[in-house]
């Protein structure tokens, strides 16, 4: 999430809406079109751009679906760091005790500068990661175009055409680092808004055990999926709005991982840039606030209609 990951969409024009075009037509489009390669080159181009000079920040709710239940969290883009404040486990509010709890964590980023520094930089770290995954994609990958798909709410642009682009792994391709190594094992298919030059989705399965740093640092099994999804929100800038998880392995050789989790984030309103995070905090209090109280009219007023 840090840097929401970069990931989003890009889309031609077609005619007609709903299904796919008919073969001919389709594939006269394609023709048009150019290498797919370069639309990824251009689209990874406008990714990595769009990620070191983020144009705004936003609020927004992250609902998170794991083996252990849900939890819906609030965040809050700040000028230093990621603010975030969890308001309900299960899709039940937090007790007072643990309001309390989620108060002290975030006071206490708020008064020690050196901590949140820390978190500053762990984040910073992630979204380089993520970063270089991003960038390596024109190479890791063979593009071929596999027909187009409908933008939606949540999905790139309402009512436009995604391209549709199947990828498999580039055998010539040698990871510069073990952070790319999983691409080596992965296909699937990426859909691209080849006017914005965004990403909208990203959907790959592992189709081979992928290790990492020789399997000294560990590995992930065949069979794991991740799909990342991007929307327009309507002020010019794209952000995540749906990411799934589902990953075996293991890590240092004999800590086993299992990673199945699904979040879909929503609610985004704009703030400013120049947001503090102790300024975020405020923003995140007072939204949960609003929806406590937004929460308690509702179920009032259904009481009232009986």
């Amino acid at each position: 999430m840090t840097s929401r990951m970069l990931i989003a969409v890009s889309i031609v024009f077609f005619a007609g809406m709903g299904a796919s075009q008919p073969a001919g037509a389709q594939s006269n489009a394609i023709e048009k079109l150019p290498p797919p390669v370069e639309l990824v080159r251009a689209t990874v181009a406008k990714e990595v751009a769009a990620a070191n000079n983020p144009a705004v920040k936003h609020m927004f709710r992250d609902h998170k679906k794991s083996v252990q239940g849900s939890q819906t969290r609030l965040y809050v883009e700040t000028r230093q760091a990621m603010a975030g404040m969890t308001i309900a486990y299960n899709d039940k509010p937090l007790t007072p005790q643990q309001q309390q709890s989620e108060e002290e964590r975030l006071a206490g980023l708020v008064s020690n500068p050196q901590q949140l520094e820390r978190k500053r930089k762990q984040e910073k770290e992630e979204a380089d990661h993520t970063l270089c995954i991003v960038k390596a994609l024109p190479d890791a990958f063979l593009f071929e175009y596999d027909g187009t798909e409908a933008g939606t709410a949540t999905l790139g642009r309402e009512g436009v055409r995604l391209l549709r682009l199947k990828f498999r792994p580039n055998p010539t391709y040698r990871p510069p680092s073990h952070v790319e190594e999983v691409l080596v094992g992965m296909h699937g298919v990426v859909l691209i808004d080849s006017e914005s030059r965004r990403i909208a989705r990203i959907d790959g399965t592992l189709f081979k055990e992928v290790t990492f740093g020789w399997g000294i640092l560990g590995h992930l099994d065949k069979g794991g999926h991740f799909l990342v999804e991007q929307a327009e929100l309507g002020d010019g800038s794209w952000d995540i709005s749906r990411m799934s998880l589902s990953f075996n392995g293991k890590i240092l050789l004999f800590k086993s991982i299992a990673i199945r989790s699904d979040e879909v984030f929503s609610n985004f309103l704009r703030v400013p840039a120049d947001t503090s995070f102790a300024q975020g905090v405020q923003m995140l209090k007072a939204e949960r606030a609003r929806l406590a109280t937004g929460g308690a009219e509702t179920a009032k007023a259904e009481t009232g209609s009986r």
